[in-house]
């Protein structure tokens, strides 16, 4: 029965108050519910992107007060951020994972902007800095541009892909696209074991792609505010812990297992 990594996304990406204390609290609930990596971006207390990672540090400190979740902290974003300024998590002592991005996209009315030479700067930062990478991918060529940069720099194993779904103006959350992403995936990583992908739904309501992605090979799944605070069909959670426990009961009923933090430390080499 293999095991699934729950990776919580708890901040709201529309500006709002950032409150250290509250979203550890939450990251602490949402670890006891199954989660045992937590996505974070450096924000600012307004909630806007920023390479200050003032907050980011107190944020990481009061989580640390309560438990060893991953920590894993994001390099993208829609921003004006140069792209050393996106790498300064990479930099943080209490960095253990980052996101990449290998490319651009629509999202809405922005424009993700990953120019290969960002994308290459942001890849051996992260490798020099011992950061370990979870690949973010919206598009199918997103796939050939990965393959090349796992050609040129010594990607660590597992190779960890996150495939997102949902957002306006990239990869709709249907399982066809799914099938498609997954499959050409499969096909260009043929790694077996050291190849573990895993579902991002921006806007889900309900849980039916979820399950579709556990039954097909999915071995993680991330949830939280930034993509959806939906819990089931209308409802809205009002913290990300109750969500993590639906994701965590429905790994379960596909009759799969959550994966701790101890596990997931040694899936990944952490």
């Amino acid at each position: 029965m293999s095991k699934v990594i729950l990776s919580v996304a708890p901040v709201k990406a529309t500006p709002h108050e950032i409150v250290p204390k509250e979203i550890a609290r939450d990251v602490y609930e949402c670890y006891k519910n199954g989660a045992s990596m937590v996505h974070l971006h450096v924000r600012d207390k307004n909630g806007a992107l920023t390479p200050d990672l003032t907050l980011l540090e107190e944020t990481v400190s009061e989580i640390r007060q309560m438990c060893d979740i991953i920590i894993e902290i994001s390099t993208g974003g829609v921003s004006n951020l140069s792209i050393k300024e996106r790498c300064a998590p990479c930099y943080a002592d209490f960095t253990e994972a980052v996101s990449l991005n290998v490319g651009s996209v629509n999202l809405g009315k922005a424009v993700y902007q990953n120019p290969i030479d960002d994308v290459r700067y942001c890849v051996k930062e992260l490798l020099e800095n011992k950061k370990f990478p979870e690949t973010e991918l919206f598009e199918l060529g997103m796939v050939n541009t990965l393959a090349e940069l796992a050609r040129e720099f010594d990607f660590p194993r597992p190779l960890l892909l996150a495939l997102v779904f949902g957002h306006e103006g990239e990869l709709p959350a249907t399982k066809s696209a799914l099938d498609h992403m997954s499959g050409y995936v499969r096909e260009i990583f043929p790694y077996g074991d050291e190849l573990i992908w895993g579902y991002t739904q921006a806007g889900r309501k309900d849980w039916e792609m979820m399950r579709y992605a556990l039954m097909n090979g999915a071995g993680s799944l991330r949830i939280g505010f930034e993509d959806s605070d939906f819990l089931d069909g209308e409802m809205r959670a009002e913290t990300n812990a109750p969500i993590v426990k639906r994701a965590a009961d429905l790994v379960k009923e596909c009759n799969r297992e959550v994966a701790s933090v101890k596990e997931t430390r040694q899936m990944l080499g952490l």
